[in-house]
């Protein structure tokens, strides 16, 4: 390593240092150890620090997110806005480098990183959606979209599943431009790798097709650039380059696993720094790495300006492509498409609702090009498929619709990073139940507020004979129990259609579930669906509302059932049908008060799930008729009524409430 090239990687070993021991709290090891590795990433990134968000730029993820000030002194050296305040600041409240890499906090970090594993997995879905942008707006002499992403990865990240699952994708799609950098450094929390992960990484990444690349000594930081620059040159082949790294480089703690998490202590520190000849202040950019790292950056603001005069020309050369471009990137749902009546037309028969989803689904399309998504193996079941699209994959990277094969957390990840990659709606599909699967992944696109789309059927115990390994019963008050998430549940056709609009304007996910039995259209039920919850079924007697009964989904037809039957009881119940709690939440206190009026405290809800996120509309006074155990294996309908679900004993439980 040369003079200026140790020079600056001491700068950046010694901020992480510093920071982490100011804050009493913090990740050293791979900070220091992996030092040399980051900078030979950094250093050659196509990137206008000026423009974070610049769309011709390289992307960078850290997927060991506990090294976050390894990114974040790299980010301040490299001028993305990150000030040296912000570096003291560290892990303290309100500031710009938070304990993990936050998206939306931070200039210049891509991805909300940390659960391990998740941002190779988003870097994955950054890849997949380049090669997709580029095939529909590339033109020849104009490469619009031609970036490369990076993600750097630790042992941790290695050893959990979805960095597994989404590897074997990126190797079937033959994702070239993407590449890893694997720190090796052999310690977890627990001490060595070796107690636990024994595996051969690189013939495991060969066989998902990857390009494999060895670097022995993670101090040799032209070995590390001369392996980056073959990754570039292979063009069919993801590529992991893996770094053979030691834990906090050079410091008393090398090689220790006390140095994952906790902070070297001020004596380490001293020793350290006289050991390695530095002579500074703490928290000291030298000149000279200031003026080499100004150095690079005009080599790289040259070429985003070279870009930009490219895309100059693009837009006179294809103006109709250009707008197409741009249309993209606005999260505006159009006009036309607000416009359309025909978008809520269902013929009046009973339809499930993953039926009437995959119709709503391939009506956006035709408004909607960049909608790109797909499901884990299940497109004919949850019915996901945009008709008339190919699948997206090496040969065919205009396609619009993705097979995802098993791996719900892969894809869920995935799609975060390509809607991160900017200019895509990205959805993802699968059965509710195993949205225990993607969870995780569900809860990153709830923090970074991101408007994906996850579609979830077969959404009750009238699943049936699969029984209740495959029955839902937790699922949605999980989601419902996550901030900035959107559950869902329409009724028919035209609440689905509803849901759908209102789930697209959001800047956050949306979770909507729907039925695998077929639901009958209802009357008055449609755009008033958009405002979360209403009024579908008017209590009978003008002026008096004996009691309320709400529900969502497939439930919602029978509340209807037990109104008429209560009616004939001589007692007057208003339905009110709630599709989106959080929607419903967001109102005005003077609508959700005519919809829910305080003064009726007799409420039933009834939901063929579990019913905890009930109680807070049926309050002290009401019942929910819901699922309190795991279901049977059973034909559906026979399930619902062995659990209660009957417009007769909904009627029971109205009848109860009223006092």
């Amino acid at each position: 390593m040369n003079n200026i090239d140790q020079l600056t990687v001491n700068t950046i070993r010694t901020l992480a240092a510093d920071a982490i021991q100011k804050a009493k709290s913090g990740h050293p090891g791979m900070a220091i150890g992996a030092a040399p590795l980051a900078l030979a990433v950094f250093e050659q990134l196509k990137k206008d620090p000026a423009r974070p968000d610049w769309r011709g730029r390289d992307r960078f993820i850290l997927s060991a997110g506990h090294a976050s000030m390894l990114d974040y002194a790299l980010l301040h050296l490299f001028g993305y806005g990150v000030s040296m305040d912000d570096i003291k600041n560290f892990r303290q409240l309100g500031s710009r480098t938070a304990g993990h890499p936050e998206y939306g906090n931070t200039p210049g970090v891509e991805a909300t990183t940390g659960p391990l594993g998740q941002g190779f997995a988003m870097a994955v879905g950054m890849a997949m959606a380049e090669r997709h942008m580029a095939s529909v707006f590339n033109r020849e002499g104009y490469p619009v979209f031609d970036n490369h992403t990076f993600t750097i990865v630790g042992d941790g990240c290695m050893m959990e599943g979805v960095a597994s699952e989404a590897a074997s994708l990126a190797g079937s799609q033959k994702l070239g431009k993407l590449i890893a950098l694997y720190d090796r450094n052999k310690i977890t929390i627990e001490g060595s790798t070796d107690i636990t992960f024994t595996e051969d990484v690189a013939a495991r990444f060969a066989s998902y097709g990857w390009q494999v690349l060895n670097v022995s000594n993670g101090e040799d930081i032209d070995a590390v650039r001369t392996a980056i620059a073959e990754a570039k040159r292979e063009t069919e082949k993801p590529s992991m380059i893996i770094v053979r790294t030691n834990i906090a480089q050079g410091t008393p703690k090398q090689g220790s696993a006390s140095s994952h998490g906790s902070p070297l202590g001020e004596d380490n520190i001293i020793a350290w720094k006289q050991a390695i000849g530095w002579e500074h202040e703490p928290f000291t950019v030298p000149a000279e790495v200031s003026a080499h790292i100004a150095e690079l950056n005009a080599g790289m603001k040259e070429k985003a300006l070279e870009y930009d005069r490219m895309l100059e020309g693009y837009k006179k050369a294809y103006p109709e492509l250009a707008k197409e471009l741009e249309s993209w990137y606005s999260r505006k749902l159009p006009q036309e498409l607000l416009d359309d009546e025909s978008f809520f037309a269902f013929e009046d028969k009973p339809i499930a609702t993953r039926a009437c989803s995959g119709t709503v689904l391939n009506r956006l399309a035709a408004y909607l090009p960049n909608m790109f998504g797909g499901s884990a193996d299940l497109a004919p079941t949850n019915l996901s498929e945009l008709k008339g699209y190919p699948f997206f994959s090496a040969g065919e990277p205009e396609g619009r619709n993705i097979h995802f094969g098993v791996r719900e957390f892969a894809m869920a990840a995935a799609m975060n990073g390509a809607y991160l990659y900017g200019g895509l709606r990205t959805f993802a599909a699968g059965f509710l139940i195993f949205s225990d699967y993607l969870k995780p992944a569900a809860r990153l696109s709830a923090l970074m507020g991101l408007n994906v789309i996850y579609i979830a059927t077969h959404d009750s115990i009238c699943v049936g004979e699969d029984g209740p390994t495959h029955q839902p019963i937790e699922q949605l008050d999980m989601f419902r129990a996550t901030p900035n998430t959107y559950v869902f549940r329409p009724a028919d056709g035209k609440e689905t259609a509803a849901c759908y609009l209102a789930a697209l304007e959001l800047d956050a996910p949306a979770v909507i579930a729907l039925s695998r039995q077929n639901l009958p259209q209802l009357p008055n039920s449609g755009r008033a669906a958009v405002r979360g919850g209403y009024v579908i079924s008017e209590a009978p007697a003008p002026g008096r509302i004996d009691a309320i009964i709400m529900a969502t989904g497939s439930e919602v037809s029978l509340a209807m059932e037990a109104q008429k039957l209560l009616a004939d009881k001589g007692r007057s119940v208003r339905v009110v049908s709630m599709p989106c709690m959080e929607l419903f939440e967001e109102q005005t206190e003077e609508y959700r008060e005519r919809v829910l009026p305080s003064a009726v405290r007799a409420r039933v809800a009834v939901e063929a799930l579990g019913g905890m996120s009930w109680y807070r509309y049926v309050g002290l006074d009401g019942r929910i008729v819901s699922m309190k155990r795991f279901g049977e294996s059973a034909p559906g309908s026979l399930v619902y009524k062995h659990f209660g679900f009957t417009a007769e004993n909904v009627a029971e439980q109205v009848l109860a409430v009223i006092k």
